[in-house]
């Protein structure tokens, strides 16, 4: 029904338009005997008027096949650029030559010789006026009616931003004016982009947000570094306006640049960080054609890396998780982009001994990625067993059953909570890192370990629940206001975790560079103001005290282990420690069972195992 609306709006446009050049045509004609005779009516000849008139059926017909040929009554007015001008001109000129052919040398009607170019002058100032008056009409009803619909700031006076700023001068939809645009280049700036100015540089945002009455800033640099992009955020900030970004350089490549490919700012674009490079080459050498099997599949890191897993073509991917909605979203995701690749979901825990080895038996995975953990901080401060069951039991039994079926790689997802942890999460991750160490000295499969902090968004970081906080009308709650912490992306930090992979030699503990650390109450106030609200003021902010278990700072590396480069920058190896294998892993077998019997003393034995970890008194 729709679709049959647009379709009748748009006949009509089209046959308004054929009215008004029949018109213009005459007109046209008319106004070259009129111009011929000196602006003089009275002085026209009337056998001249009657030549005009005896050809005129003729040359309107004619004259509109010739523009419907040149696609005129296929293009919207309000997009009427330098395309259609130049068919207007072609579709004027042969119409002309053919008026001249058709009433000189075929019907022998005589007219002043001045009358064809005139008339044919005059039929393309006509017809081009008609095209062109439109979009001026519009843009000043659009400015207008500035005052009452949102007030647009561009900043990036390029290419990209010149797509932005003519689709919503041009766009029905886009319930806002362009009023000025920011560039850096000196060149630019007191220069007009489709009649929009440039104002001025960076410097100069908040001053003429606030002279202009700004009420939307719309950042439009997709060459732009991640750190000129942070800096132009937080001066953008100051303004209150509304911030919306283009995502990226590929939306140029690929001509997407569009009001539609502006996305709301989000709180990652603040750290500031270059994206990360890894090398796809190596990374689908070992992957490709390869049994991969990720436990934790349907988590945050865990789905991530089946995303970016099934990219490199493996023979066959295996999910392993005990949620069994996770598991049925990331197949369903997968299944949809990835039609014809064998996936393989299966509800199991990695604490099931017998599962685990008729899984390994069954499928024969050849790399086995470790995501499945209690990660939860203060949860499992509060349930240290069932911690100690899941993380290091769970760990324990997979990479003995990997051994056992002859895995080539088995790479476990670590955390900085494991260093000098205060925490039992961060202690039994800890053992889990010194299992994969010992299990690997007399292995030959390639046990490793990747290390890093927080990732933006997954299950039980801190943004999703600032953003229900903020929904919510606050208070936004922080633990304490020196608190800081390291973070990545979820995409950034598994790719690095895949490269990783591709460096494994066998009992390495990759530590990610995790860049600057980031207050958390920097984070939470820099959330509250791209919401759109004023901190402490629309949405006050909360200080609830350290949680059990919970540090200030996180740290990446130990003290005992030195630090050695990988071909990554942002990839680090960690010097495993000395230990005595056999004894760790029978304290291991010990600490699981008692974990079994719900001791009261686990933490005195995970003690034992981890001399650095802090316990709560």
């Amino acid at each position: 029904m729709k679709k049959l609306i647009v379709d009748k709006k748009l006949l009509i446009r089209r046959l308004f338009l054929v009215v008004l050049d029949a018109i213009l045509i005459n007109i046209a004609s008319f106004s070259a005997l009129f111009v011929r005779f000196d602006f003089k009516f009275s002085s026209i000849p009337l056998y001249y008027i009657d030549a005009v008139f005896t050809y005129t059926l003729i040359n309107t017909i004619i004259t509109l096949i010739i523009f419907s040929l040149f696609r005129l009554y296929k293009s919207l007015w309000k997009y009427a650029g330098i395309d259609e001008l130049i068919n207007i001109i072609f579709a004027g000129v042969i119409s002309g030559i053919l008026q001249l052919i058709g009433m000189y040398l075929i019907f022998h009607i005589h007219v002043p010789r001045s009358y064809y170019p005139l008339s044919t002058m005059f039929i393309i100032l006509f017809v081009t006026a008609s095209r062109f008056l439109y979009r001026y009409a519009r843009r000043s009803i659009r400015n207008n009616n500035a005052v009452s619909s949102s007030r647009i700031m561009i900043i990036g006076a390029g290419q990209a931003g010149s797509h932005i700023i003519r689709e919503i001068s041009l766009s029905d939809y886009v319930k806002g004016t362009v009023i000025c645009a920011i560039d850096d280049s000196k060149d630019k700036i007191g220069s007009y982009i489709h009649g929009i100015k440039v104002v001025g540089d960076r410097t100069k945002i908040v001053e003429e947000a606030e002279k202009h009455e700004i009420t939307d800033i719309f950042i439009a640099i997709p060459s732009a570094t991640r750190s000129d992009i942070k800096e132009l955020i937080v001066i953008c900030k100051e303004t209150n306006c509304k911030l919306k970004i283009l995502p990226g350089m590929y939306q140029l490549i690929n001509e997407e640049v569009s009001v539609t490919s502006l996305r709301n700012v989000e709180i990652d674009d603040l750290l500031g960080r270059e994206p990360v490079n890894v090398d796809f080459k190596e990374i689908t050498k070992y992957i490709s054609n390869k049994v991969i099997m990720i436990t934790g599949g349907g988590g945050s890191i865990g789905s991530e890396l089946c995303r970016q897993i099934v990219k490199q073509q493996p023979k066959q991917l295996i999910i392993i998780d005990i949620y069994e909605n996770n598991a049925y979203s990331i197949q369903q995701e997968l299944i949809s982009l990835y039609p014809k690749m064998d996936i393989v979901v299966l509800i199991a825990s990695v604490r099931n001994t017998n599962r685990i080895n008729r899984i390994m038996e069954h499928y024969k995975p050849n790399i086995i990625y470790h995501a499945a953990a209690h990660k939860h901080v203060p949860l499992m401060e509060y349930n240290p067993t069932e911690a100690i069951k899941n993380n290091v039991g769970g760990t324990y039994k997979l990479s003995l059953a990997a051994e056992c079926y002859g895995v080539e790689k088995f790479i476990l997802i670590s955390t900085d909570k494991a260093v000098n942890p205060t925490n039992i999460m961060g202690a039994s991750k800890r053992i889990c890192e010194l299992i994969i160490q010992a299990i690997n000295k007399r292995s030959k499969t390639e046990f490793v370990a990747v290390r890093f902090g927080n990732v933006l968004g997954s299950n039980g970081s801190v943004i999703p629940l600032f953003k229900e906080q903020i929904l919510r009308g606050g208070p936004v709650t922080v633990t304490h206001p020196d608190i800081i912490r390291y973070f990545m992306t979820i995409p950034e930090a598994v790719s690095l975790v895949l490269q990783a992979g591709a460096y494994a030699k066998g009992g390495e503990i990759f530590v990610l560079d995790m860049g600057e650390p980031v207050k958390i109450v920097d984070l939470a106030r820099n959330l509250i103001k791209l919401s759109g609200y004023e901190p402490d003021k629309d949405i006050m902010i909360e200080y609830t005290g350290l949680r059990p278990g919970e540090k200030l700072y996180e740290e990446l590396l130990m003290d005992e282990e030195g630090l050695q480069n990988t071909d990554n920058k942002l990839i680090h190896i960690g010097k495993p420690i000395d230990m005595d294998e056999e004894a760790f892993l029978k304290d291991v077998e010990l600490l699981e069972e008692a974990a079994k019997q719900e001791s009261d003393d686990i933490r005195l034995l995970v003690k034992k195992l981890v001399p650095t970890y802090q316990m709560n008194e």
